[in-house]
């Protein structure tokens, strides 16, 4: 488990603490690591959870299927990134989404009720892990609301510039590149992918953008077109 703690040591969970602290906390919680093929499943839909997780390597997808088969993306975890912990609480219910593998991955497991106990040897890193999992908490609730204010919007094309324009933000950048396929970023926004295609070209022959595959390049007109929609909506 020790090759993967300059990976934590990125985590927001273990934001702080150095490699070595890391290596007495893994064994200090009773840490466990596993391995996941592509195409595994890590968590499925209706599971009681007991521990919290971090992916160390690879690629998982949060996801849902309806009862018609229809699949909808509700995040991306990447590497140094933590998840499970919404259902980890007594009440909380058991976990609402699955949680896949989309690259050959490895999870390592955190036993909650060991987290939030402080050890007997009350060491500081323990009480600063336990402060990173709220701080963790609220950045994700924070990339949620930004999900739900892509989805929200009316259209397919408002719900591109929307998603578009906010990793153009993030990236700094307006040639960008998303961890998205087609038809991951359809079930991303909730949209039908032919539909979601159709409207990328018809975005491309309007010049709002260029693409190739994953990356996008965003031109000046895609700012023209969200000030003409925030005018419609005043």
């Amino acid at each position: 488990m020790e090759k993967y703690v300059p990976v934590l040591q990125k985590s927001r969970l273990f934001s702080k603490v150095g490699g070595d602290e890391i290596t007495t906390i893994l064994d200090c919680l009773q840490a466990k690591s596993r391995i996941y093929k592509k195409g595994e499943y890590i968590f499925r839909q209706g599971e009681a959870l007991t521990h919290i997780t971090v992916l160390v390597e690879g690629k998982l997808h949060i996801q849902r299927d309806d009862y018609w088969g229809n699949r909808s993306i509700v995040n991306i975890i990447n590497e140094g990134e933590m998840f499970g912990e919404s259902y980890v609480s007594p009440e909380s219910g058991p976990i609402l989404n699955d949680v896949l593998a989309v690259e050959d991955s490895a999870v390592i497991f955190f036993d909650v009720q060991k987290i939030l106990t402080v050890c007997s040897s009350a060491c500081p890193f323990h009480s600063m892990v336990l402060q990173n999992l709220f701080f963790a908490i609220s950045d994700k609730n924070r990339k949620l609301v930004q999900k739900i204010g892509h989805i929200s919007k009316r259209s397919i094309r408002e719900k591109l510039i929307s998603y578009l324009s906010e990793e153009a933000k993030r990236q700094n950048s307006s040639s960008i590149s998303i961890p998205f396929n087609r038809q991951q970023l359809a079930d991303f926004l909730s949209v039908d992918r032919s539909a979601m295609s159709k409207e990328l070209c018809s975005m491309r022959d309007d010049g709002l953008l260029t693409f190739n595959r994953n990356t996008f390049t965003l031109l000046q007109s895609v700012s023209d077109e969200l000030k003409t929609h925030e005018k419609i909506r005043r």
